[in-house]
């Protein structure tokens, strides 16, 4: 028993960090699930006060397809969570007994995921370990996700070990890999990989460990789901590929708004509705017929053997919860629990290939009072057969000596000669030199902007990693240089490079049209954004090609400000190639005295044009000031000030001024201020 309440029955499953059991509240009278976390966490406040607070957090969300929390606790060492028993089975026994899933199918099992974990979005919780084992489904057909909370709980507890991967590899978002952030758009991710994994059977990234398994999708996007398996829609492919974009900004912003796309696509297709059918093996299936046996009397004492596998503290806490058998079927007597998992695939049986001998030649019989085989004569036409045996049996040595040859040469022009380019995201320069040359590749280093990748780390390869290239051949290292930015464009280069100038620092060029420039016709005669300006990644940079020189007027901007006369100009294809000042008493400080050339004047588009700014200030209104803050605003604009009063007093009031407020006035101008008395 729990904390005196809870009586756990049967384990249901097992995982890295903790096992579920069926159970029963005795307080209550139904039927529950209790995960129990490993005794390790017990030791660590830091956890526990996690572990509380995700509970409670999970605890108030309600959606029907949520698994829902009814209480948690600590007994012992052992932190436990008391959740709805879902009478069913995984989306991971699912698969395994049934293999891929039409789209249908998979439509009725992730649009309920998705609209759950949208709620937990909406609250600003964070799944973190989408994948098939936490998708539960009941033998009526419900479809639930269940375990939110428990790996931020995990990673946030002081004896995680840093080399560890919390979640599951196989699912992880880049971000997740590079960083460990996660925000909704990594459930989202993840969201992906499982509707891949659900129509084709497997995950789209593979490997030898859960590090290579995951750095893969760092510098590699997830295929359609079509290139494996035949029938998956293009709106699906397109909807994997949304969900799964390597860049956290080009993903659904929730779970909510991908699930209300797939809803959008079912429509359009006319996906049917379907009841999603429980597993039939399942394990909690097999552990509703088993239940802790009784203790031993003490007359016949017997130590129950540690059930193989178990995680630390599962013995001592089977052993310290009896309960009554079921009455119908008894676990063995030597055991006091007994784990039912699924059923597993078996090796085949080959045990009777073996159990007969192949029958073999008739036995010679021997004449009576011969000791040895019987005398045969010799017959020619049988030694005749036997040399042309020969014959044939040494052409057909030759026949396949040479097949063989020209196997293995065909392999070595096919296949031997090529190698495998390694992964190498995550490593500094200095190792992916090392592991490239290693393979037997030839190295040079490029820049890849990356919206993700710190400036100076590796980003990944050109070929990707898992490229079959020759042996020998150069791989390119791709060293991140910071965000993406516009490259430096001049006028009249190439359309083609430019945009694939863009193109390589992470941008997507757009042909913007024609403009007037005195670059050559159908050359480029400007980006927009300019050159320098840092984008998020993929962001579009306009592309304008020159229209060649043709004859504008120059526009009179006589009296406007600076901002709406460069605007007149360029719109009329002219450029502002400077700016200088000149005084005008005329127009206002710092608005546009003219143009050189001046407003009339014929020129060819493109060409460049002198903005000409009054240099001239604003005379302020001093009347009323006292002569002291009169001075100090007036010298602070680079007047001179001269004050006439009777007697030298900074108190006096100004009366007048020589210039009247509002005038430009050339910087440097003597002002003469009356004042009384």
């Amino acid at each position: 028993m729990l904390e005196g309440r809870y009586r756990i029955d049967a384990p249901i499953a097992r995982g890295g960090m903790s096992m579920v059991f069926r159970g029963v509240d005795e307080r209550l009278d139904r039927p529950v699930a209790i995960k129990v976390m490993d005794p390790k966490f017990a030791g660590d406040p830091q956890f526990l006060t996690r572990f509380e607070l995700e509970a409670r957090a999970v605890a108030k969300l309600k959606h029907p397809s949520l698994v829902a929390v009814y209480d948690q606790g600590v007994d012992g060492d052992h932190p436990f969570l008391i959740m709805e028993l879902v009478e069913g089975g995984t989306l991971r026994e699912l698969l395994r007994e049934r293999g891929p899933m039409p789209p249908h199918a998979v439509r009725a099992v992730a649009e309920p995921v998705l609209q759950a974990i949208g709620v937990a979005h909406a609250h600003g919780l964070v799944h973190r370990d989408i994948k098939p084992e936490n998708v539960l489904i009941s033998d009526s057909g419900e479809v639930k996700i269940a375990d939110f909370g428990l790996v931020r709980a995990v990673a946030e507890a002081g004896i995680t070990s840093a080399s560890v991967i919390l979640g599951t590899a196989a699912y992880l978002s880049p971000e997740q890999v590079t960083s460990g952030n996660a925000d909704a758009r990594s459930d989202v991710y993840s969201a992906g990989i499982l509707i891949f994994e659900m129509l084709t059977g497997k995950t789209p990234f593979t490997g030898d460990t859960s590090i290579s398994i995951a750095l893969q999708r760092v510098d590699k996007d997830v295929p359609s789901p079509s290139r494996f398996i035949a029938g998956v829609p293009p709106e699906i492919d397109d909807l994997i590929a949304h969900a799964t974009a390597r860049e956290p900004a080009h993903r659904f912003a929730d779970a909510t708004e991908m699930a209300n796309e797939l809803r959008r696509i079912a429509h359009d297709l006319q996906l049917p509705d379907y009841r999603v059918p429980a597993p039939k093996d399942s394990a909690e299936h097999l552990s509703a017929r088993y239940r802790v046996g009784p203790t031993p009397s003490p007359q016949a004492p017997r130590t129950p053997p540690p059930a193989r596998h178990a995680p630390p503290g599962a013995t001592d806490l089977t052993t310290r919860i009896p309960a009554a058998d079921p009455p119908t079927m008894q676990a063995p007597p030597h055991y006091q629990t007994r784990v039912m998992t699924a059923a597993r695939e078996m090796a085949p049986d080959y045990s009777q290939d073996y159990d007969q001998a192949p029958p073999g030649p008739p036995q010679r019989q021997s004449h009576p009072g011969q000791s040895g085989p019987p005398h045969r004569p010799r017959d020619p036409l049988l030694e005749d057969r036997g040399k042309s045996r020969r014959t044939v049996a040494i052409w057909l040595g030759i026949v396949i000596t040479l097949a063989l040859l020209l196997g293995i040469g065909g392999w070595w022009v096919g296949v031997g000669r090529y190698e495998a380019v390694p992964s190498i995201a995550g490593l500094d320069k200095d190792r992916a030199v090392a592991a490239l040359q290693d393979a037997g590749f030839g190295t040079e280093t490029r820049l890849k902007a990356s919206d993700v990748i710190p400036e100076g780390n590796v980003v990944g390869t050109d070929p990707p990693a898992g490229s079959k290239v020759t042996k020998g051949s150069t791989v390119a290292i791709l060293i991140s240089s910071g965000k993406p930015k516009v490259p430096d464009i001049t006028p009249g280069q190439d359309v083609s490079s430019v945009n694939q100038a863009i193109r390589d620092a992470g941008l997507t060029p757009v042909d913007a049209g024609e403009t007037g420039s005195t670059a050559p016709k159908g050359t480029v005669a400007k980006v927009d954004p300019s050159p320098g300006t840092i984008l998020p990644a993929g962001a579009s940079v306009k592309v304008y090609r020159s229209k060649g020189s043709q004859p504008v007027k120059v526009p009179d901007v006589r009296g406007k400000t600076e901002e709406e006369a460069k605007t007149a100009l360029q719109t009329a294809g002219l450029d502002v190639k400077s700016i200088r000042s000149e005084y005008d008493a005329k127009v206002k400080g710092g608005q546009v005295v003219g143009t050189d050339p001046a407003s009339g004047s014929t020129v060819d588009s493109g060409d460049g044009v002198v903005l000409i700014v009054n240099s001239g200030v604003d005379m302020p209104d001093v009347r009323g000031d006292n002569v002291s803050s009169a001075r100090t605003e007036l010298e602070a604009l680079g007047f001179k000030v001269v004050v006439q009063q009777l007697f030298s007093n900074d108190n006096s009031i100004v009366v007048s001024q020589s210039m009247n407020a509002g005038n430009a006035v050339e910087p440097g101008a003597t002002i003469t201020l009356v004042a009384l008395p």
